[in-house]
């Protein structure tokens, strides 16, 4: 079984809740894991938006710590694990807040099986640099909004 990462609180392709947008209540959605591979010692998420205005995107969740058998990252659940840094210059889940008039941006949320354990914080850039050869296997989903 293949590696997948759903949520209850919307479909891959569908627009994200109001109330999980930074304007909104910010509150992070549960997400539902499973196939987890042989061999996996963590698992990280990430939800980062291409479509922001700016070099590399704008990442809106990186999360570390993990266990390899979790199954579900509750709504507002992240402090369970490891939150990590986002591109508002906070930690953990920072919602969808696109330019308004900007049109659909599409948010992808990331699980990454590793074959070892995430030290630190890192953001996403440095995480994807640092573990590219850790990864196992990953999937995504995408959800979109818009202002």
């Amino acid at each position: 079984m293949a590696l997948s990462l759903s949520s209850p609180a919307f479909a891959t392709g569908t627009a994200i809740p109001e109330r999980y947008a930074k304007a909104g209540a910010n509150d992070q959605p549960e997400l539902l894991i499973s196939g987890v591979p042989q061999g996996t010692v963590e698992l990280t998420v990430i939800c980062h938006d291409p479509d922001a205005p700016m070099p590399n995107g704008f990442t809106h969740w990186t999360l570390y710590g993990i266990p390899a058998g979790t199954t579900q990252i509750p709504q507002n659940g992240e402090a369970s694990f490891r939150p990590g840094p986002n591109d508002y210059g906070e930690t953990g889940w920072g919602g969808p807040h696109p330019p308004e008039g900007h049109g659909p941006h599409h948010y992808f949320f990331w699980v990454y099986a590793l074959d070892a354990e995430a030290q630190g914080m890192p953001d996403r850039d440095s995480f994807l640099r640092d573990y590219a050869g850790n990864i196992i296997e990953q999937a995504r989903m995408v959800g979109l909004y818009e202002r």
